[in-house]
C-alpha cells in the first residue's frame, strides 16, 4: 500500500518450524498493541475493537498456532511455545517493542511474556483469564469429545459459557462470526492448545510481573471467574482490576466499553 500514514499489510513468520499468520495495520507512528486470541478463534476475534483501537494505536493481531491460518504443530507444545511464537511474529513485522492485550488462553500468554521477555513490552491487558484453568479432567473430557465427534460436538456449550444468557437472547446473529470460528478451528489445533492450557500453572510468576497490568473480569464468565482474575490482580505488584457486566468473550459482549478500557490504559490512563 501506498499510504504511509495508516499501513497495513499481512505477513507469515516462522517459530521453531510453525508458522504464524498475522496482520499489522494502523499508523505507522502509533505505539503498537499486540492483540492475542482464545481458544478457538483467530485474529477475527478482535473486529469489534479495530475502529476503536486504530484510533491510538498500530495494531498487530495474529493467529494463535494451531488456529486461523497458522499452521498445526506436529509435536506438543506449551506456553513457553506460545510466548514465543508473538516474539517471532514481532521480530517478522519489524515490532522492537509493544504492549500487549490477550483475552482467556491470550491472556495466559501474555503472563508468560510479562514474566520473561519484560524488555519486549510495556503494559499488558489480560482478560477473561487466570494463572490456572482447570480442572485437567475438563480438558481431558473436551480434548476426547473433539477427537471423537469434530468440533460440532462442542460449539453449543462454548458459546453457553462465552456469552451471558442476555446476550445469547437478544444477540443470536451477533455470536455468529464466533460461531463459525469455532467451527472452522482445526480440531487438531485444538485440542493440542487445549492441552498446553490444561497443562500451564503459572501462579508462581505473578509476583515477578514487573510490568503494569489491567485485569479485565467479565462478572458472569464461569470459565475464568472473577474470583480468579481477582488473585491475578492481588498477585501482581502493578495490577489494576476491572468487571465488566459480561461473560467469557467480554470483547465481544461488551466492544464499546472493553475497547475504552484498553485505550485509556495503553495511553497511561
Amino acid at each position: 500500500m501506498t499510504n504511509f500514514a495508516h499501513h497495513a499489510c499481512t505477513g507469515t513468520a516462522t517459530s521453531a518450524g510453525v508458522s504464524i499468520h498475522y496482520t499489522i495495520e494502523g499508523d505507522v507512528g502509533a505505539p503498537v498493541l499486540v492483540m492475542s486470541n482464545s481458544l478457538g478463534t483467530t485474529l477475527q476475534m478482535w473486529a469489534p475493537q479495530m475502529p476503536a483501537l486504530l484510533r491510538h494505536f498500530r495494531v498487530l493481531r495474529y493467529d494463535t498456532r494451531g488456529h486461523g491460518r497458522s499452521s498445526v504443530p506436529m509435536k506438543p507444545f506449551g506456553m513457553a511455545e506460545l510466548g514465543r511464537d508473538v516474539l517471532a511474529v514481532m521480530d517478522h513485522a519489524g515490532v522492537a517493542r509493544a504492549h500487549f492485550c490477550g483475552l482467556s488462553m491470550g491472556g495466559m500468554t501474555g503472563l508468560w511474556l510479562a514474566r520473561h521477555h519484560a524488555d519486549r513490552f510495556g503494559r499488558f491487558v489480560l482478560a477473561n483469564t487466570a494463572a490456572l484453568i482447570g480442572p485437567a479432567s475438563v480438558w481431558d473430557n473436551r480434548i476426547a469429545t473433539v477427537r471423537r465427534d469434530g468440533m460440532a460436538a462442542i460449539v453449543p456449550g462454548v458459546l453457553e459459557r462465552w456469552f451471558s444468557p442476555s446476550y445469547r437472547a437478544s444477540h443470536a446473529q451477533g455470536m455468529e462470526p464466533v460461531r463459525d470460528m469455532l467451527l472452522a478451528c482445526d480440531p487438531a489445533g485444538y485440542t493440542a492448545n487445549c492441552a498446553a492450557v490444561r497443562d500451564a500453572d503459572l501462579r508462581g510468576l505473578l509476583s515477578g510481573v514487573e510490568a503494569k497490568v489491567l485485569v479485565i473480569a467479565g462478572e458472569q464468565d464461569a470459565a475464568t471467574t472473577p474470583a480468579q482474575a481477582r488473585e491475578v490482580a492481588r498477585a501482581v505488584p502493578q495490577a489494576e482490576y476491572l468487571s465488566l457486566d459480561a461473560a467469557h468473550l467480554s470483547n465481544w459482549e461488551l466492544p464499546q466499553a472493553f475497547g475504552q478500557a484498553v485505550v485509556r490504559f495503553g495511553a497511561g490512563g
